[in-house]
């Protein structure tokens, strides 16, 4: 699952904000805010919001034999 269901609010991934730059956002509402942000005209959009990189596998504990027919 790559997005959960419940998302913290954050004006970096608000439909109302665009990003100037890492920390900073531009909003139709508040004006220049902080991603970190939110205020209560929030509307998550998923196409902004990066999901965290997945977790490495783990092959240190196979075998040659198991990859074998």
């Amino acid at each position: 699952m790559l997005f959960r269901k419940k998302i913290e609010p954050r004006c970096i991934y608000c439909q109302h904000g665009t990003v100037i730059d890492e920390n900073t956002v531009l909003c139709l509402k508040k004006g220049v805010t902080d991603g970190g942000s939110c205020c209560r005209s929030f509307a998550y959009d998923p196409f902004l919001r990066t999901p965290p990189p997945q977790a490495a596998p783990d092959f240190s504990r196979l075998k040659d034999e198991d990859f074998t027919l």
